[in-house]
């Protein structure tokens, strides 16, 4: 899947980087928003989501597996005066970043669904392993398969797959619209609450 992702970031077709969604923006700014803390933004793209969250106070880690979107994130971070620590690496194989556990919030735009089986239960493990108690995780996922992506994701497999530790807090429909693609993808928002 990173060779894709690698192919769309040279072409420059990334719809996903343009895009705030109101999810997060409920998360860091609505009426029952979080407190500033840690937030992980896992595949970040070209950074815009951990920007806008360092911007309103939160301590952002941003974790990318595209050099050519960790290249431009850097750009734009420096380009607004935020403060991102702004890491090349495998959201399957976080235990390798070297990132110290306690994130109140990890936040997931379209990275899971992109992965295999095996890989969603490496990136569950390595999610589980840095959120601190309390933790909340918020991800967009497309929940029917179309190519690239393999395999929809379901309330039932992330309670699955998350195990114990996790319950999900509430699932919905995205309200976006999005591309006529995205439509057929069926697009989701899960939010589950560490334990």
């Amino acid at each position: 899947m990173s060779l894709a992702f690698r192919l769309m970031y040279l072409l420059g077709f990334t719809p996903w980087d343009g895009v705030l969604p109101d999810e997060l923006r409920k998360v860091i700014e609505g009426p029952a928003k979080m407190p500033p803390g840690r937030a992980l933004d896992l595949g970040s793209g070209q950074g815009g989501k951990a920007i806008y969250m360092a911007t309103h106070g939160w301590k952002v880690t941003a974790v990318e597996n595209v050099p050519r979107a960790l290249a431009q994130a850097r750009k734009r971070a420096e380009a607004s005066g935020a403060t991102v620590d702004l890491r090349l690496g495998d959201v399957t194989r976080l235990s390798e970043l070297g990132l110290d556990p306690g994130y109140n919030l990890l936040f997931d735009f379209g990275c899971f669904h992109a992965l295999g089986s095996t890989q969603r239960d490496a990136y569950a493990k390595g999610v589980t392993a840095l959120a601190a108690r309390d933790a909340q995780l918020l991800m967009m996922a497309f929940t029917k398969a179309t190519p690239p992506i393999p395999i929809g994701v379901t309330e039932a497999e992330l309670v699955e797959r998350f195990g114990d530790g996790w319950k999900l807090a509430w699932s919905r429909p995205d309200g976006s619209g999005g591309t006529a693609a995205m439509r057929r993808s069926a697009p989701s928002w899960f939010c589950l609450s560490r334990r």
